[in-house]
């Protein structure tokens, strides 16, 4: 069983950056399709990035809403996946989730393991 705890959320400035953390435990990420989702208020969750695992080249995926601004990447090392964030804007604003599962997709169903999430607020 796979425990994913989510850090690194806060409130910034549009424009700014941030890094958020997964960091897992009872299992090695890298096995795994890893991917971030982001919920809105009164919103659906909606997905965000996506890494494949280790063997399958660890591609990328992204929404398109976030192509260019958000980079996801592994530690192996430190079994933790990151999300860094740029250019910072209002509508990325969300609760932020990691997710794992053996089939990497954008598809919130596909998903075995959830994080608790971490709060993003993007102010003006």
């Amino acid at each position: 069983q796979v425990q994913l705890v989510e850090s690194g959320g806060g409130l910034v400035q549009a424009g700014g950056s941030l890094r958020l953390s997964c960091a897992a435990s009872g299992g090695t990420l890298n096995s795994y399709g890893v991917a971030w989702f982001r919920q809105a208020p009164d919103k659906a969750r909606e997905f965000v990035a996506a890494m494949n695992n280790w063997w399958t080249a660890a591609l990328t995926y992204y929404a398109d809403s976030v192509k260019g601004r958000f980079t996801i990447s592994r530690d192996n090392g430190k079994n933790t996946v990151y999300l860094q964030i740029n250019s910072l804007q209002i509508e990325d604003s969300a609760v932020y989730y990691c997710a794992a599962a053996a089939k990497t997709s954008s598809y919130t169903g596909d998903y075995h393991y959830w994080g608790q999430g971490t709060q993003v607020t993007v102010s003006s």
